[in-house]
């Protein structure tokens, strides 16, 4: 029992305490997830669920519930999730690099938190856009079903009400979610955001083997050797991913020695760890988030015009999925070059006395932004490339959509990068009160590429 890892996680009082805090709040946010929106009565719920689940895994409809952890297709008071927080919070960062005067603000005292509040305000304006684009999407669909779902709100109270009513509480609903990542992120364990999203897709995961289950049989598009098949892919992906999350290349730094009054500093070699993919998962759910935020004003403005969007912009459709593709890559290099900055790196490093091996010290900006972009580029062809394995198990063994949107690709990368990042931070956290840690030392490495 002494050297169960979850007996040491549990052995500390105050990680234990992090741990169960983190738990609790994501229950929270299970059950706000059933809560339905205030005026929708419990038959045209029902209706609605019935078309959704036809229809899972498809369209806007399937996108919308799978980052939502099911929330939409119960059409929840939580139903945007955290991606319009997500969505601001990357229009806020291309600002910064566009207005050098909010640039400005950012480095000044406090200018973070400010930036922050500049940052809630605007996620305040995108629900309310975002649920109003959603509700009009609802109505389209009430539309297609003939009038056999009807969403008046608050039993003839009036179309507009209930639309205004609605908006309010899926802007709060958002509003709650951002606070409770926060909470989570300064009281808990691991990134509260990211956190709340893997619950939601981990949430998805029982449904989505029933889906399978029920398409299995004599006759039906599955069988049990398609089913050995993919999920040893995914454990293969898994494995995959787990060796690209801990690869890095290492620079090496030479110091010089320097005399400080009677102490002499440097004339070390040490190396600057550079990994494979710096940016993690945060492209992944970038795209995502704009891919969602697109799609919904697409469906809404094809709603009023009475058209249907093309099947090629559609999820899984060809310029759906290029389009991705080049918003992971985009968002790699993006998120690198705001996180890593070489041209401040290279200047600790002259400032320090310090210098890369054969390379000169007026050129070490130069040779960091090389090495950078060569690094990020086939790490972001990774992700891109590990995104669209869900449309390969679907065109070639015939799984229902969800299950191959739950078990691979965005889902898949979300889950084992948070994770990752989950367990490095128990880790730190026992080792910090000189515990050994989950891991045994020499089980996770770096490489050198």
């Amino acid at each position: 029992m002494a050297n169960n890892a979850l007996a040491k996680i549990f052995r500390v009082k105050d990680l234990r305490a992090r741990i169960l805090f983190t738990i609790g709040l994501l229950i929270v946010f299970r059950i706000g997830a059933v809560i339905p929106v205030p005026g929708v009565d419990s038959a045209a719920l029902s209706d609605y669920l019935e078309f959704t689940r036809s229809n899972s895994g498809m369209g806007l409809s399937g996108m919308l519930d799978f980052f939502s952890g099911g929330a939409y297709s119960r059409v929840s008071v939580l139903m945007l999730g955290v991606m319009p927080y997500i969505s601001m919070s990357i229009i806020m960062q291309l600002l910064l690099l566009v207005f050098p005067a909010l640039k400005r603000v950012s480095e000044e005292d406090g200018g973070r938190k400010k930036i922050q509040k500049y940052t809630r305000y605007g996620t305040v304006l995108l629900c309310i856009v975002e649920s109003f684009m959603i509700l009009q999407y609802v109505r389209s669909i009430e539309n297609q079903m003939g009038g056999s779902i009807r969403f008046d709100g608050f039993y003839g109270s009036g179309e507009w009400l209930f639309i205004a009513s609605s908006m309010i509480s899926l802007t709060a609903g958002t509003l709650f979610l951002m606070w409770l990542g926060e909470q989570i992120t300064s009281r808990g364990i691991g990134n509260g955001v990211s956190l709340i999203i893997f619950a939601g897709i981990v949430a998805r995961i029982p449904s989505a083997f029933i889906s399978v289950i029920g398409s299995m049989g004599p006759g039906k598009a599955v069988d049990i050797i398609d089913l050995i098949v993919v999920l040893m892919l995914f454990v293969v992906v898994i494995g995959m991913v787990i060796y690209e999350q801990q690869g890095q290349r290492k620079i090496p730094i030479h110091y010089a020695k320097r005399q400080v009054g009677r102490k002499v500093y440097g004339g070390q070699n040490v190396y600057f760890p550079v990994k494979l993919n710096p940016s993690g998962v945060i492209p992944v759910i970038f795209a995502s988030s704009m891919m969602q935020m697109g799609s919904t004003a697409a469906n809404a403005i094809a709603g009023w015009m009475g058209k249907t969007i093309p099947a090629s912009l559609t999820y899984g459709g060809g310029w759906f999925l290029t389009i991705q593709v080049l918003l992971i890559v985009f968002f790699a290099f993006f998120y690198t070059q705001v996180t890593f900055n070489p041209p401040e790196i290279a200047r600790q490093i002259r400032e320090n006395g310090g210098s890369i091996p054969g390379i000169r010290t007026d050129k070490t900006e130069e040779y960091l932004t090389r090495i950078l972009n060569r690094i990020v580029l086939p790490g972001a062809l990774f992700l891109a490339a590990i995104v669209l394995i869900p449309e390969l198990v679907v065109k070639l063994f015939g799984f229902p959509r969800n299950f191959a949107m739950l078990m691979g690709g965005t889902s898949l990368l979300i889950m084992v990068g948070v994770d990752l990042d989950t367990m490095s931070q128990i880790e730190g956290s026992l080792k910090m009160h000189h515990q050994d840690g989950i891991v045994k030392k020499g089980k996770i490495r770096s490489r050198n590429l």
